[in-house]
């Protein structure tokens, strides 16, 4: 399966017929396996080289050091999440052990004082960010490259509305107060065998409407289901973010546009042992945000709460919906 590498830039920076012009190929794509690489976004390298950089020096931070910002409880993704401490695949019901991985979790640098971010629904999103005393511009870098990367997929949301056949701003209502969050992740060197069925990170889908990821060129890498079976290497150029869709937009568009299982493979045996950096942005609607059909009603339809919730305790390992309060 080839994943098409889209140029963005015309769609940023042109006329309509550029912008329609892009949108035919994130539509092909999306019908396709939901997975696209996208070039000519303007993000800066240099503030994607200092993200990355700003993740390794955290990482290596001591352990005590780290747990310092640990997430508070399993419902709040904030803060630090130690080595191998949940496992993507139980998201899908699936029993594998914990996931091979250590990181670092926020949501958005700006909240605005209102009572919308508030309250123990709203906590799940806007619960204030744990940021960790070193490196010392570690907070001032993130926080830069989650506003980037929320301004991109603003955008991003227009080529869709496009690719979807609609007005650029169609879903502007429902995305105008973002649960967006960024997660920065190590996927260490494996000095010693997995145990079976356990992986970097296990196979899942996202949760929201689109994942925006930067990652390592590494043995052990991103991998994305193939219809008939079977599991394909994602290997972007450099310069490019790799996007793939999630649960909200599959839902938004009654499955006209697949939320595709992937996963972060273990290195194959015999070849150097490298750790694995990502920086994943997962665009997601507004909390309260109706996952029901564009074209036709869903007689499921739920919010993005109720789903992400849903999701989150399933990868935690409680394996059920906990109700505000609990």
């Amino acid at each position: 399966m080839s994943i098409p590498v889209i140029d963005i830039g015309p769609y940023l920076d042109g006329g309509p017929e550029d912008r329609q012009r892009v949108a035919r190929r994130i539509a092909a794509a999306c019908e396709d396996s939901g997975f696209f690489c996208i070039t000519g976004h303007g993000v800066p390298e240099d503030l994607v080289a200092r993200t990355r950089q700003a993740a390794v020096e955290f990482f290596a931070r001591p352990l005590d050091e780290k747990r310092l910002i640990v997430r508070p409880e399993s419902r709040v993704g904030r803060g630090y999440y130690p080595f191998a401490d949940r496992s993507l695949a139980h998201t899908l019901g699936e029993e594998t052990p914990p996931d091979l991985q250590e990181a670092f979790a926020m949501g958005p640098p700006d909240v605005p004082d209102d009572d919308y971010y508030r309250g123990e629904i709203a906590e799940y999103f806007f619960a204030e960010n744990r940021y960790p005393a070193r490196p010392e511009a570690f907070r001032e870098t993130v926080d830069d490259y989650f506003r980037a990367l929320l301004v991109l997929c603003d955008r991003l949301m227009g080529a869709m509305a496009l690719a979807l056949g609609l007005e650029e701003s169609f879903f502007a209502a429902r995305i105008d107060r973002p649960a967006c969050g960024l997660r920065l992740i190590r996927y260490p060197a494996q000095a010693a065998a997995p145990e079976r069925r356990q992986l970097r990170a296990g196979a899942h889908t996202d949760y929201g409407t689109l994942t925006v990821l930067r990652g390592d060129d590494v043995p052990g890498t991103l991998q994305v289901k193939l219809p008939h079976g079977g599991w394909t290497d994602l290997r972007p150029p450099a310069d490019a973010f790799v996007c793939n869709l999630g649960d909200a937009m599959a839902r938004w568009t009654g499955g006209r546009w697949a939320s595709t299982l992937h996963r972060v493979a273990n290195p194959p045996a015999g070849v150097p042992q490298r750790d694995r950096i990502s920086l994943v942005f997962f665009h997601q609607p507004n909390y309260d945000a109706l996952l029901n059909g564009i074209f036709e009603d869903a007689a499921d339809a739920v919010t993005l709460a109720e789903h992400f919730i849903e999701k989150i305790h399933l990868a935690a390992g409680t394996g059920r919906l906990q109700t505000p309060g609990e």
